[in-house]
């Protein structure tokens, strides 16, 4: 079976790691994996999409004429005539609202060759006018038509114009279209969000967790990094993301770093703005793609916080567990679901001095009383081998459907 990913990125981020390892996957167990991207790593059978020139026009137009996915024709052409020349079997997409490619044309074409088309849900997007997350905003518009959007200037801002209702028309007259489509989502609560969309008529809608390498993912030394870091006698508080906002939480770890006992440390890994001055009792670390050197922080940490409420999955989460480090998250979207019997905490009141507390509880317990847990609860719902094996199942009963 040969299958092409199309995703925002290659090998970087969550989602580019995704795709390069279900290629490898794919490539290593008897079919043919191949990922066409607009940025990031290269793969050995890859396709890049466009350039950068290309988005930044792309970028500037959808915030002009507020029309995200509407651009990029040229580009997008050449990636259907890479698609004619491949002729894969299925067609697997992921992150399609980074600027980079045409929605009508892609799909259009997708639909009138009758390819086999799989989308996965790590946000929100593919069903929403614009909008990659909504339950901070609680708009629910998409289920009726959006217009009048709350996060116009969020994600992909649209500096002047309101396209909402058109976008969301568009996807769902170019998805209703593709003849055999199934849709992935990755966790039970936005496999439940999508079944109130139009995505509830695609052929197959189902949830199949994201996955975990844990040959990768796994408990190390974490020592060397402490005394790096100069924090070998500290209790070390977590938190990981690729870019940091309120959103993602940064105000609760700012609010955190003023009330934490001085044996206590934050340290955040991802990118923050150079604009945000974070207390002394934050270390900032920029992203860091280099899954070992990742491993590594998850490892060092005693507790990983994830102060996001809006979440598809919650992927670092997962991978802290993974490296046997309790996590404390809010009980909203999909955090809850991946926080099993003793791995962690759930709490409801969103403020600093509940995480406070529950940073408290887990370090009375101890790192030792999670770790064991935390790892087989990973091992047994989110290891690499289990997922890919439901995923090349899904492949093969959308390739044999006939209506």
């Amino acid at each position: 079976m040969k299958v092409l990913q199309i995703n925002a990125v290659g090998g970087i981020s969550s989602t580019g790691r995704i795709c390069f390892e279900l290629a490898d996957y794919l490539n290593n167990n008897g079919h043919e994996g191949y990922i066409a991207y607009s940025t990031g790593y290269h793969y050995y059978k890859g396709y890049k999409i466009g350039n950068k020139f290309d988005t930044k026009v792309h970028g500037l137009l959808s915030r002009i004429f507020g029309t995200q996915a509407y651009f990029s024709k040229g580009a997008t052409r050449k990636l259907l005539n890479y698609i004619s020349n491949l002729k894969p079997d299925i067609v697997h997409l992921h992150n399609l609202h980074s600027n980079y490619i045409n929605l009508k044309l892609l799909l259009s074409y997708l639909a009138e060759n009758d390819i086999p088309t799989v989308i996965t849900l790590h946000d929100c997007w593919f069903y929403t006018g614009k909008c990659t997350h909504y339950t901070l905003d609680n708009c629910y518009k998409w289920q009726t038509g959006c217009g009048k959007c709350p996060g116009l200037k969020l994600d992909n801002p649209s500096w002047f114009f309101d396209r909402t209702k058109k976008m969301l028309r568009d996807k769902k007259t170019l998805l209703e279209r593709i003849p055999r489509l199934a849709v992935i989502g990755i966790s039970d609560w936005i496999t439940n969000e999508a079944r109130k969309s139009f995505l509830a008529s695609a052929k197959i809608l189902t949830r199949i967790y994201n996955w975990i390498n844990t040959d990768v993912f796994k408990p190390v030394d974490g020592t060397s990094l402490k005394k790096k870091l100069e924090i070998i006698d500290k209790y070390v508080i977590l938190g990981v993301a690729s870019g940091w906002s309120n959103r993602k939480g940064l105000d609760k770890f700012i609010e955190l770093s003023g009330i934490i006992p001085p044996e206590m440390k934050i340290v955040l890994v991802g990118n923050i703005s150079k604009k945000i001055k974070l207390s002394q009792n934050i270390i900032h670390i920029p992203e860091i793609c280099n899954v070992s050197e990742l491993v590594e922080y998850y490892s060092m940490a005693d507790v990983y916080v994830h102060c996001s409420r809006e979440e598809a999955f919650g992927k670092t989460i997962v991978e802290a567990l993974s490296c046997g480090t309790p996590a404390i998250v809010f009980d909203s979207t999909a955090c809850r679901e991946v926080i099993g019997p003793g791995c962690g905490l759930i709490i409801n009141e969103y403020d600093a001095s509940a995480i406070l507390k529950a940073i408290a509880i887990i370090r009375k317990n101890g790192k030792q009383f999670y770790s064991p847990r935390a790892i087989e609860h990973v091992k047994n719902n989110f290891s690499h081998n289990i997922i890919f094996e439901e995923i090349v199942k899904l492949y093969k009963q959308l390739a044999d459907h006939v209506d």
